[in-house]
């Protein structure tokens, strides 16, 4: 059997917890490659909306195996949170949720270490969660890290005070920047024996294993292709690797492992926090999309940029991923338009440029638009593709016409019902 993967096209929240939800049904095992609790996966259903964080997008499907994956940071304090919300719906974790050994620990110090640097920053801020996920993806590839398989050590008390010595060491050269470890600690104790009731596995094998059983496993990614630490708009990023290439590192996936390739994006574009975004919409028009899209960070509460879709990210986006297969969010959004945007390249210096640049944090350039007519009516309603507005399969058939790839999904609004299949 191959691994399917699910992942962000653009720079995050595009929608993958809802279509990771739909379609569990079809999967045994959903796996969360990389990442952290600054992911924000929001599913809908039965009127009632569910945001998780670490936890896959599959735990509400009683016959699905849930796997948090090696390359996953996991914050004992939010993980407790997130089980205690889902604690009224009868979620047996003990068959329903995995976490792998080798996945590393988000402690209070590394939380810490996130505020502070970020402080010091001042107006270069990169527009951090300041959950600690980029701490701990270095004490990571610095081999100082502690992982889910240390709290069963009989000395993991004696490795996480020095970690957490080493981290007070460097907090010393933060001047000015105050805090209270201890405080966090206890806290973070009960997370860490929460921890250690659930069923705790060697990942790699455990996935190898069920592929070889003829398992089906869907890999779940977090953030988004543009926040990649090497493929995206750097040093705007994320610490983890966004892409594809993440689920063979993240789950111990062999690359002739991977099959299908669903990349999820906005049928326009948003960004949270610093950093480049082309299209963005500093206007009337911007402010009219947030409001309409509900465009406020799941993890955070920040308003999300706003612009139109951008046709030269997306093709380096399915480039980079090789996606092979399409699903479009949020297209009741732009019911509000009569008109329609859509970036198909930049101009640099009067030239056309069609391939994103490496430059882009400090390019001077001006993203050209094709005008597209909007379909300005309510696609909530909606249960079947086949009767939906015209303007709205023309844009469609435009964006795979010039993305080269085929949208199976157009989603038309958050509950899971609202989504309507091309197939």
């Amino acid at each position: 059997m191959k691994v399917d993967v699910l992942l962000g096209l653009q720079w995050g929240d595009e929608g993958k917890g809802k279509i990771v939800d739909v379609l569990t049904p079809e999967y045994d095992i959903i796996a969360r490659f990389q990442g952290g609790p600054n992911a924000g996966h929001t599913l809908e259903f039965e009127g009632i909306k569910h945001v998780l964080h670490t936890i896959p997008s599959g735990i509400f499907h009683s016959n699905v195996i849930n796997l948090v994956g090696n390359g996953v940071v996991i914050d004992p304090v939010i993980f407790k949170a997130e089980l205690d919300k889902l604690a009224p719906f009868n979620i047996d974790f003990s068959k329903r949720l995995y976490i792998s050994k080798k996945a590393h620990l988000i402690l209070p110090s590394h939380r810490l270490l996130d505020a502070a640097s970020e402080n010091a920053k001042g107006k270069n801020k990169i527009g951090s969660t300041l959950k600690g996920i980029g701490p701990t993806y270095m004490d990571k590839t610095g081999r100082n890290g502690l992982r889910v398989g240390d709290i069963f050590s009989p000395n993991f008390k004696e490795k996480y005070n020095a970690l957490v010595e080493k981290h007070i060491g460097m907090l010393k050269h933060y001047e000015g920047f105050e805090y209270d470890i201890k405080a966090q600690e206890a806290a973070w104790m009960e997370g860490i024996e929460v921890l250690r009731k659930l069923h705790a596995v060697d990942s790699e094998h455990f996935l190898n294993k069920a592929l070889l059983e003829g398992k089906k496993v869907l890999a779940e990614g977090a953030q988004g292709t543009m926040l990649d630490i090497d493929f995206g708009t750097y040093p705007f990023v994320t610490s983890s690797n966004t892409v594809t290439a993440g689920t063979c590192t993240g789950l111990g996936i062999a690359p002739t492992r991977i099959g299908k390739v669903i990349g999820i994006f906005k049928a326009y574009c948003t960004r949270v926090g610093s950093g480049p975004f082309p299209t963005e919409l500093d206007d009337e028009v911007g402010e009219a999309i947030r409001k309409e899209g509900r465009e406020f960070g799941a993890t955070t509460g920040r308003p999300r940029r706003c612009g139109w879709i951008d046709l030269v990210q997306m093709r380096y986006a399915i480039m980079i991923n090789g996606v092979t297969e399409l699903s479009m969010m949020k297209a009741d959004v732009l019911s509000i338009f009569d008109k329609i945007y859509a970036c198909t390249h930049y101009l640099v210096d009067g030239e056309k440029v069609t391939d994103f640049p490496f430059d882009v944090n400090d390019l001077n350039f001006t993203p050209v638009y094709e005008e597209i007519p909007g379909w300005n009516c309510d696609l909530t309603q909606l249960d079947d593709y086949s009767v939906a507005p015209n303007e709205l399969k023309k844009y469609v058939s435009y964006l795979e016409e010039q993305l080269q790839v085929p949208i199976r999904v157009v989603s038309v609004g958050p509950d899971r019902k609202q989504t309507l299949s091309n197939a």
